[in-house]
């Protein structure tokens, strides 16, 4: 049977079953799929890709995903490697795969992409919750992110299709679902619409959750039903990544650290139960050791109680690379002191 690894966010997770459903005829054959939000991440895939020739020495490799998409070049050049897929094509990888022995490279112009796969998956391998995609790309341009390059522009999947692959899914015993994107704030239709044709017409779901929220997109319409129907899940994740108004002001984020509080307010009144989780760059460009601070009062004045911590990593084509860059050691170091205030709050 295909092998299929996993690196980086929901999306990829969700986009690994449909590509395990789709390639479930083939042996001796591994997909890679990749990540790019970090230079650490890509890193790691490639080093992943070494290994697993190392240990499958009989087996093709394919590599797709975001580095792919993105660095296809440094995949193609490696030996371990026998074709390369962009995100575009790996919605239709099995129109590829019978050419490995022909063709190393295929990535086109993810900006050209216009439609979604409608392919749905029927489970989701080792878990009893799954995430299910409802839009694609992102149409904004912060600073840091090489996202947009990799998934190309906001396209959304219609809400009758998501209704239709979330009751599968259900049918299938997962009762639990999470609603994932890169952007899903940006869903055309309404994130609080497609929820609640989920709530309502889903039979047997026990349980809804997002992936990542972006604080200036959450509208009143979803923090109503939040607190309306007890089968949302009161755990939201939250894209943040600065605490400092100047950082965000440089970052390209529609959003202020006041805005973050007050909507982690807003949803703590009509849910009591509720908690938090954020995303957090440590170390932008221009970030002072007050502007940190700021972070780090921010973490407890939200009450947040997860945090995910990158340190700042450039990338490559992005308008905040060609910023001053803050020193690498002292990147990690406030990366160190901010996970250890998750520790510490998760104590």
């Amino acid at each position: 049977m295909v092998q299929v690894v996993t690196f980086g966010c929901r999306l990829n997770a969700f986009e690994s079953e449909v590509i395990k459903e789709k390639l479930k005829a083939y042996d001796n054959l591994i997909v890679v799929n990749t990540c790019a939000v970090t230079g650490e991440a890509e890193r790691q895939c490639r080093q992943a890709v070494r290994k697993l020739k190392k240990e499958n020495p009989e087996s093709k490799i394919v590599v797709t995903g975001c580095s792919a998409q993105v660095h296809g070049k440094l995949f193609e050049s490696m030996d371990e490697v026998d074709l390369v897929l962009g995100n575009q094509e790996k919605a239709h990888i099995e129109d590829y795969v019978s050419q490995i022995d022909g063709v190393k490279s295929l990535v086109s112009d993810i900006m050209k992409d216009k439609d979604l796969d409608d392919f749905m998956i029927t489970g989701f391998e080792g878990r009893q919750k799954a995430f299910v995609q409802i839009q694609q790309g992102c149409n904004y341009r912060c600073t840091y992110c090489i996202v947009p390059f990799a998934r190309g522009k906001n396209r959304s999947a219609k809400i009758e299709r998501v209704v239709a692959q979330v009751q599968r899914l259900v049918d299938e015993g997962i009762k639990k679902i999470c609603l994932t994107g890169v952007d899903i704030c940006s869903y055309e239709y309404g994130l609080a619409r497609v929820s609640q044709a989920l709530l309502e017409n889903v039979s047997g779901l026990e349980e809804l959750s997002f992936g990542s929220l972006d604080p200036a997109a959450i509208d009143d319409d979803l923090i109503d039903l939040i607190g309306k129907n007890k089968k949302m899940l009161p755990h939201f994740h939250l894209s943040v990544q600065s605490g400092d108004n100047g950082v965000l002001k440089r970052m390209g984020r529609r959003h202020l650290r006041e805005d973050v509080i007050a909507l982690c307010q807003k949803i703590r009144q009509v849910r009591k139960e509720a908690t938090f989780g954020a995303d957090f760059i440590c170390g932008f460009p221009g970030e002072t050791e007050e502007a940190f601070l700021n972070t780090c009062r921010l973490v407890d004045e939200a009450r947040i109680d997860k945090l995910h911590v990158f340190p700042y990593s450039e990338r490559a084509g992005t308008v905040a690379a060609k910023m001053e860059q803050t020193d690498m050691h002292v990147r990690r170091e406030r990366a160190k002191i901010l996970r250890q205030m998750r520790e510490e709050n998760n104590d």
